[in-house]
């Protein structure tokens, strides 16, 4: 199985890029995992709605560059989801049996996710209600994407 995460904007924080390297080294034994990362769009903090829309749909236009079209696509985003560890789990190997052997995960920039990038995902993943920077949500989205494949394979981790 082939899995991705794609966000938006460079890791700066060393903490971070450490965090994501130690969970891609642990998970190199069992599927090929990548994060990739495009630039995130310049703009001014204070923005109107139609700017904020083109900021996003310039954003998305580089994401859905680096997607595959047979790519199975999970976006990040509030409305989405809620699953546990297990359901996580249990998504991940119901996709693998069934024949999607490559699985994107797309986390926006600071202001969300393109609607063209929501279109071509096939489901939205929320991680609850609070918002987390997507820069942490990388790492985060990195270990649980480890804790799934623990949980399949029925190896201490998960606890």
């Amino acid at each position: 199985m082939r899995i991705q995460i794609i966000g938006v904007g460079k890791l700066k924080e060393k903490y971070l890029v450490q965090g994501i390297q130690e969970y891609s080294k642990r998970l190199a034994p069992y599927l090929k995992f990548e994060v990739l990362e495009v630039a995130d769009e310049k703009a001014p903090d204070t923005l109107s709605d139609a700017e904020v829309r083109q900021v996003k749909d310039r954003e998305g236009e580089r994401l859905l560059a680096l997607i595959k079209d047979e790519a199975h696509v999970i976006a990040l985003a509030l409305d989405g989801a809620l699953w546990s560890s297990e359901d996580l789990a249990a998504e991940l190997d119901r996709l693998g049996t069934y024949g999607t052997s490559h699985v994107v995960f797309v986390i926006g920039g600071s202001h969300g996710l393109a609607d063209a990038v929501l279109r071509r995902a096939q489901q939205r993943l929320s991680f609850g209600r609070m918002t987390l920077p997507h820069q942490l949500m990388r790492l985060v989205l990195a270990e649980q994407v480890y804790r799934a494949v623990k949980i399949n394979r029925g190896e201490p981790y998960h606890k």
